[in-house]
C-alpha cells in the first residue's frame, strides 16, 4: 500500500471518496431518524432504506453510460449532482413533505450507484494492475473507518439542529470530493464508441461475465453466500435480546466491534491479494465471516464481540477480492457494464435474503438460521479457497497513462 500512497492521482482519489462517504455515512443514518421521527413508522423509515436500493435494479443501464463517456468528469458531475439534489431537504419541516425525503432518497441512491461502477472502471485506468489490490483495500479501509464514527456525528447533529443540517454537511462533502478529482493530472484517454444496440450494451456485463469461467464461479458463489448472508440484518437483534440479553443499542457496539475488524483486514488484504489471489482471499474472507457467524451460537458477551471482530476482517478480504477480480477480470471497454451487472447478481439474492430472513425468524430458532448461514458460507468460503481458477487473462485491464 505504500506505492498506491506514493502515487499521487491515488491519493487525491482515496482523501476525496472518504470524505464523500464520512457525509454518505452522516446522512444514512438521519435519514431514517427522520422519516421515524416525522411519522412513528419503522416501515416507513424502513422504506428510506428501499428508495436508496431501488435504483441498483437497472444499474446495468448506469453500467452502460459509465463505459460511454470518461470517468473523471463523470465523478466529479456526480458528486456536484450529489451536492444539488440534498438542497430541496432544507425544506421539509413536517410530515406533509415526507414525499420529498423518499424522492432525494431515490436520486441520491442511484447518484451512489453509478458513482462506485465509475469509480471502479476509473481505477482501471488510473492505476497498474498491480494496484488495484491496494487501492480497493484503502478505499475498504477509509470506507469501514468512517461506519465507525461519522453515525454518530450523523445522529449528534441531528438531535442538535436537524436534518437540514445534516444534508448541509452531505452536500459539502460531495464538494469537497469533486475539488479533489478536479486536482488530479490524469489524462484519461476518451473510450471507444460502440457500435451495438443499447440494449445490447446493458446486456454485454452479464454476457462476459457468463463467458468467463473464474469470474462466473466467484460471482456465483458470491451470489449463494448472499442468499444467507442477508440473515444477518434480523438475526442480530433476536441474537442480542435472546442470547445476549441486551438492549437493541447493543448492536452498536457490535457494529464498532464489525468495523474495526474490518479496517485491520483491509489493511492487509492488499498483501493477501498478491500473495493467494483473489478468488482465494475471497475464500478466505467468507470461512472468517462463517467464524464470526458461528459465534452467534455462543451466549457469550466476549465470543460474540470477538466473532464480529473477525467476521469484519473476512467481510474486508470477500469486499477487495470481489472488487478486484471484477475489475482484473474485465475487459477495459466493459469495466462499468461488468461491474453494474455483478452487483445485480449479488444484490438480488442479498435483497431476497433479508426478506427471507425476517419472515422465517418469527417461525424457525434464530439458532437454526444461524447455523444455516454459517454452513452455506463455510461451504462457498472453502470452494474459492480451494478450487483453481484461470488467471486473469493478460491485457484484460489497460492501466491508461498511470502517473
Amino acid at each position: 500500500m505504500r506505492r498506491l500512497l506514493r502515487h499521487r492521482d491515488a491519493r487525491l482519489l482515496v482523501v476525496g471518496q472518504t470524505l464523500s462517504v464520512f457525509g454518505d455515512r452522516a446522512m444514512f443514518l438521519a435519514l431514517g431518524v427522520w422519516v421515524k421521527e416525522l411519522t412513528g413508522s419503522s416501515a416507513a423509515a424502513g422504506l428510506v432504506f428501499f428508495a436508496y436500493a431501488a435504483p441498483g435494479l437497472v444499474s446495468p443501464v448506469f453500467g452502460a453510460v459509465v463505459d460511454r463517456v470518461r470517468g473523471r468528469p463523470l465523478m466529479i458531475g456526480l458528486n456536484l449532482a450529489g451536492a444539488i439534489v440534498l438542497a430541496p431537504l432544507v425544506g421539509v419541516h413536517g410530515r406533509g413533505q415526507l414525499w420529498l425525503i423518499y424522492a432525494v432518497t431515490l436520486v441520491y441512491g442511484a447518484i451512489a450507484w453509478m458513482f462506485y461502477s465509475a469509480q471502479s472502471a476509473y481505477l482501471t485506468r488510473l492505476l497498474p494492475p498491480e494496484l488495484l489490490g491496494d487501492a480497493n483495500a484503502a478505499l475498504q479501509v477509509t470506507g469501514e473507518g468512517m461506519r465507525l464514527f461519522a453515525p454518530l456525528v450523523g445522529a449528534g447533529l441531528f438531535a442538535a439542529f436537524g436534518g437540514p443540517t445534516v444534508a448541509a454537511l452531505d452536500a459539502a462533502t460531495f464538494l469537497l470530493a469533486a475539488l479533489s478529482l478536479v486536482a488530479i493530472r490524469h489524462r484519461e484517454q476518451p473510450p471507444v464508441p460502440s457500435e451495438h444496440h443499447l440494449r445490447a450494451q446493458v446486456a454485454a456485463g452479464a454476457r462476459h461475465i457468463a463467458a468467463s469461467p473464474g469470474l462466473l464461479r466467484i460471482v456465483t458463489a458470491t451470489a449463494v453466500v448472499m442468499l444467507v448472508v442477508g440473515f444477518t440484518e434480523t438475526l442480530v437483534f433476536s441474537v442480542i435480546q435472546h442470547g445476549l440479553h441486551r438492549s437493541p443499542a447493543f448492536f452498536g457496539v457490535l457494529s464498532s466491534a464489525q468495523g474495526l475488524g474490518a479496517v485491520g483486514g483491509g489493511i492487509v488484504a492488499g498483501v493477501m491479494l498478491r500473495r493467494h489471489g483473489d478468488g482465494r482471499v475471497m475464500g478466505l474472507g467468507m470461512l472468517l465471516f462463517a467464524v464470526g457467524a458461528a459465534s452467534m451460537l455462543v451466549p457469550r458477551v466476549g465470543v460474540v464481540l470477538v466473532g464480529f471482530t473477525i467476521a469484519g476482517c473476512g467481510i474486508s478480504w470477500a469486499v477487495v477480492g470481489y472488487v478486484t477480480a471484477v475489475q482484473l477480470r474485465t475487459p477495459a471497454a466493459l469495466q462499468g457494464r461488468v461491474s453494474s451487472a455483478a452487483d445485480v447478481l449479488i444484490g438480488v439474492p442479498q435483497t431476497v435474503s433479508i426478506a427471507l430472513g425476517a419472515g422465517l425468524v418469527g417461525i424457525v430458532d434464530y439458532r437454526a438460521l444461524v447455523a444455516l448461514m454459517a454452513a452455506v458460507t463455510v461451504a462457498c468460503g472453502a470452494y474459492l479457497a480451494t478450487v483453481h481458477l484461470p488467471p486473469p487473462s493478460d491485457g484484460l485491464v489497460r492501466a491508461g497513462d498511470a502517473g
